[in-house]
């Protein structure tokens, strides 16, 4: 199988990482954008190199899937380590491996330490929990590579705690634009949904509270449904069995061809087929297809279980991302919940790294209730108005380091001049991303330009000069051109290209460096 150029660069991020000695790495890609390739052929690269690889899950379907791409992809053939199966004995280089199975101690006992030379974790946002934890422990000595599409974990624990370094990330929005996924819309339905009394439980709302909170509102939901999804592939996600099945009798009374999945369905699989198959048009689960299950041609998700958990939305959603032959976008249905004292997750939260513009595309997009919106567009609106705020607020510091007779630029006029609110907002994650920057990094800062006195770890400055090197090769302004356009009083010059800023330097040097006369500098774009 030919590899798409991301998932290229993933493995070779990966197998160089650990040869540079880091050996608990972590993949980020998106749902549908192949995580289960990437580690066919890390695994493959591994058995090449005569290495032993247990790749551990925490179902027994992402086992079986894993399996079973791993030998279409690499015609690499699997053991498996669950219940009453053992790859003791076997002469298979790879395991498929149950959690359930081998966290237990008389079954861990009867390896040797060293069995495993690499172990790949499916679904790694799992990891942090003491049963993945004690596998791990156990193989102490194997390097580690976890994959997920969704980073974060709902008690909040760090996975930077497991994972020493982010070996590659391959972002949703890079996805869309590289049309590897389909956009996606969202629009916000004015029908307020009140979860004020809703209570935590383990990070999250409590399934029971929303479901009594949500059940006053199902008909006005279904009404809102007709509006938007008469002619889509709907997914819906709830809280609770009773409640799934309640809405689906609904829907049905509103002429949906509506249908329900559970865990005790005991015909799951010949109504997952007749969705797939167009039999039906809407099939509403309480949270069972947020994994491992594929239906490229749903073009509609609708969360009815609201979370704080972003790992979690972004699986519900992603349901509904994949590429699909005349399948044109994704369209998000978002309500108004109101919650009073608990943030929770929105479509946002997908695409946004940081907070303030989360909450800022979210106003957004409530202003506009109704009105379906591309997210990247949104998200790009968004983080403008975020930065004309953040300018207000620090207008007097942007000003002084503007006039500053110093040759660097400083990082802060630097990461508003190029709209970089992933840098203004970083917050290091991995161990060696807490340590002060070294050596190397700063002089490399100094001579692209950047003053490195106020870059206070080496994730900063590693970001930093991760998006210095791209942006040269993007074509776009260098450091020295933003110091010097900027204190003559232009603004935002790091979102020009380099050949714009280098004709209007050159205007300005012919101009004995003076401004001509009919610039105004205020409102100057090129």
């Amino acid at each position: 199988m030919e590899l798409r150029s991301y998932q290229k660069e993933a493995v070779q991020a990966i197998m160089q990482q650990w040869e540079e000695g880091f050996y608990k790495l972590l993949l980020v890609l998106p749902t549908g954008c192949g995580k289960t390739i990437v580690f066919a052929k890390v695994t493959e690269e591994c058995v090449r190199e005569g290495k032993r690889v247990l790749i551990l899950a925490h179902r027994g379907e992402l086992l079986e899937q894993a399996a079973d791409k791993l030998y279409r992809t690499t015609g690499i053939c699997c053991s498996l380590e669950k219940a009453e199966n053992s790859c003791l004995g076997s002469w298979y280089r790879v395991t498929v491996g149950s959690v359930q199975t081998l966290m237990r101690d008389k079954r861990l006992m009867q390896f040797a330490p060293d069995y495993f030379d690499t172990i790949i974790i499916d679904e790694a946002h799992h990891a942090i929990s003491d049963s993945y934890q004690r596998i791990l422990n156990y193989f102490s000595n194997a390097q580690v590579l976890g994959v997920t599409a969704t980073p974060d974990r709902g008690d909040m624990k760090n996975l930077g705690t497991v994972f020493e370094n982010l070996a590659y990330e391959y972002t949703l929005p890079r996805a869309i634009r590289e049309g590897y996924l389909s956009p996606i819309k969202a629009v916000t339905i004015p029908l307020k949904l009140d979860l004020s009394g809703v209570s935590t439980q383990a990070g999250d709302f409590k399934a029971s509270d929303i479901d009594t909170a949500l059940d006053p509102y199902l008909y006005q939901i279904a009404d809102e449904m007709k509006k938007y999804c008469q002619n889509r592939k709907t997914v819906v996600f709830l809280p609770l069995v009773k409640t799934s099945q309640k809405f689906r009798d609904i829907l049905i009374e509103k002429g949906f061809r509506a249908a329900e999945v559970n865990g005790s369905s005991n015909d799951r699989a010949e109504v997952l087929e007749a969705f797939d198959n167009g039999e039906y048009n809407v099939l509403c689960n309480s949270m069972l297809l947020t994994e491992g299950w594929d239906c490229p041609s749903v073009d509609c998700v609708i969360v009815l279980r609201p979370t704080k958990v972003r790992g979690l939305y972004c699986q519900m959603v992603g349901r509904g991302t994949r590429l699909y032959k005349g399948k044109k976008d994704l369209l998000l249905l978002d309500f108004l919940w109101h919650t009073e004292r608990h943030e929770l997750c929105r479509p946002a939260h997908l695409i946004c790294e940081n907070e303030e513009v989360a909450k800022k595309m979210t106003e957004n997009l409530s202003e506009n209730a109704g009105n379906p919106e591309n997210i990247e567009e949104a998200a790009e609106k968004a983080s403008e108005d975020v930065v004309e705020q953040r300018e207000q607020a620090l207008a007097k510091t942007l000003s002084e380091m503007k006039h500053r007779k110093r040759k660097l630029v400083d990082p802060l006029q630097y990461e508003m001049s190029i709209q970089a609110e992933d840098l203004s907002s970083y917050v290091p994650t991995f161990g060696w991303e807490m340590s002060p920057p070294t050596l190397k990094q700063l002089k490399a800062l100094e001579k692209y330009g950047i003053f490195p006195d106020d870059i206070d770890n080496a994730g900063k400055a590693a970001k930093i000069l991760d998006r210095l090197d791209k942006r040269r090769s993007a074509g776009l302004t260098t450091p020295k051109q933003i110091r010097f356009l900027e204190q003559k009083g232009f603004r935002h010059v790091g979102t020009w290209e380099f050949r714009q800023a280098k004709s209007l330097i050159d205007r300005i040097a012919a101009n004995n460096w003076y401004v001509p006369r009919d610039i105004d500098v205020e409102n100057y774009k090129p």
